[in-house]
């Protein structure tokens, strides 16, 4: 591990690296600052610029980018009360009380800190366990990839915000959409209705654009009437005082935050926006004054601003190990990767270390500038927060448009978008969540190339996939994830009824 940081600072430490990761932590700020404009669309968007960079600085482009909007999108829900992204949403009645009281700096000081403590913890964890779980890996045949991907999909479920029954409707989308194209291993055609544009199958990179970004422009449209009144935040130099004294009276809250939040984000599908309410809701439980949750709780911030950044560091254990995406974000991650030849998975620790070990160490820069940046994304605040969306509206569709025609230089690429993002906003407009889909177009392939190269291993004996013991400890879980729930149901409805009687 040491070997591999000492080849990758020549990589990180040039000033190459340095303009592209401070632009890309403007991009960030300024996408995480406005509200309604998340930080997957701004990654989504920075694709098709990374096709002219090399690997790292690609990378670093957008682990810079999605670590400063997360941040971000709590500036947004202290001075207007509206997150900039869902990770925001479970603790902004907080933000919001404690703005309401004139402690705004106070809150979005707190904010900067523990987001940069989080997201630092979440960086360190995953330099140490990747590449140790990148060994393990290597015992790994179609077998364990098969349920691996399958318990991926499966999580994607179970952990949605939504009804499981949405979340697997939005899955099952997903998976209808990676279908398209030839056959893995007969090279067959499936769904493309004669069109030879569509026998590669459905481009990733104009659908995850369409799929984030085309939602957002038409909401911007539809509630281009709505304007918030800006808080004022007063003296951006002193929203730093009597915080480090805070912080250390809460470092373990800081630590348990941390901790949820980079476990939640190794779970495939589940990301920030999960382990930010999951943390906000172990902390509520353990706390000794959780009457005060949602009126102003600043130990309650401090825990879920970490587990917003550690999560999002968290997710690209599975993603750099396994190939397995932990969340939308690394969903575009990984089709960059794949664009510049580093596959994802074990043998890109060895084969390419010092890439990886780089682009570690970017994370761990992106999230120590979180302070010093966040510091001047506050003093703009005021100003960024004026900025009509439907201003900028154009402009994204203008980058919309051209990142997903220079996929392949043919209007295939539009068309693919604006289908898919105005499926998407249908069906968030109905209550389905988008990611579970996008999983399963990213996954789609991954689960069906290994079931059927076990199938023909297995000789089609399907006791052939639980005769590996790994294999079978990963089909167990499996069979956990989807009996749990309908205990869970079982048990409240016979609560119910007894209740009833």
């Amino acid at each position: 591990m040491l070997a591999n940081i000492a080849d990758a600072l020549p990589l990180v430490l040039t000033w190459h690296m340095a303009g592209v990761i401070l632009a890309c932590a403007a991009f960030g700020l300024f996408v995480g600052a406005v509200p309604g404009l998340s930080a997957t669309m701004a990654t989504a968007l920075l694709v098709p610029i990374t096709f002219f960079m090399d690997p790292v600085p690609a990378i670093a482009a957008i682990v810079t980018t999605a670590a400063m909007a997360i941040f971000a999108s709590d500036i947004p829900a202290a001075l207007v009360r509206i997150p900039g992204t869902a990770a925001s949403a479970a603790y902004i009645n907080d933000l919001s009380a404690l703005t309401q009281k004139g402690r705004v700096a106070r809150a979005l000081g707190i904010a900067v800190s523990a987001s940069a403590i989080g997201g630092v913890f979440g960086s360190l964890v995953l330099m140490v366990a990747a590449p140790q779980l990148a060994i393990i890996s290597l015992n790994f045949t179609s077998f364990e990839y098969f349920w691996l991907a399958l318990l991926g999909l499966s999580a994607a479920v179970m952990l949605g915000t939504g009804s499981i029954l949405k979340s697997l409707m939005s899955l099952l989308f997903g998976l209808l959409i990676a279908s398209i194209g030839m056959e893995t291993t007969s090279g067959y055609p499936r769904f493309t209705f004669g069109m030879t544009s569509l026998l590669g199958g459905v481009a990733f990179v104009p659908a995850l654009i369409g799929m984030f970004a085309i939602p957002e422009l038409i909401r911007t449209f539809v509630n281009r009437e709505i304007t918030a009144p800006v808080a004022p935040v007063g003296n951006p130099l002193g929203m730093f005082k009597g915080v480090g004294a805070f912080l250390w009276r809460s470092k373990l809250n800081l630590l348990r935050g941390s901790t949820v939040g980079t476990i939640i984000g190794i779970l495939p599908g589940a990301g920030s926006d999960i382990g930010s309410w999951i943390s906000y809701a172990v902390s509520k439980r353990f706390s000794k004054t959780p009457e005060e949750y949602g009126k102003g709780s600043e130990t309650g911030l401090v825990e879920a601003c970490a587990a917003n950044n550690s999560a999002l560091s968290g997710a690209y254990v599975p993603a750099m190990v396994f190939g397995i995406p932990g969340d939308s974000i690394t969903a575009i991650v990984i089709g960059v990767l794949y664009i510049k030849g580093l596959n994802p998975g074990p043998m890109v620790f060895l084969t390419s270390g010092d890439t990886i070990m780089a682009i570690f160490l970017v994370f761990l820069i992106a999230n120590l500038l979180i302070v010093p940046l966040g510091l001047l994304a506050v003093a703009l605040a005021s100003q960024v927060l004026r900025v009509p969306k439907l201003t900028l509206a154009p402009l994204i569709l203008a980058f919309c448009i051209v990142g997903s025609y220079s996929i392949d230089s043919s209007a295939t690429g539009i068309v693919i978008m604006l289908v898919l993002g105005t499926f998407a906003y249908l069906m968030e407009e109905n209550g389905f969540p988008v990611a579970p889909a996008i999983l399963g177009i990213v996954m789609g392939l991954l689960v069906e190339r290994n079931f059927v190269t076990s199938l023909i291993k297995a000789d089609a004996s399907i006791l052939g996939f639980v005769e590996r013991p790994i294999a079978a400890g990963l089909a167990l879980l499996v069979l956990v994830v989807w009996v749990t729930p309908a205990i869970l149901w079982l048990r409240q409805r016979r609560r119910a009824v007894t209740s009833w009687r």
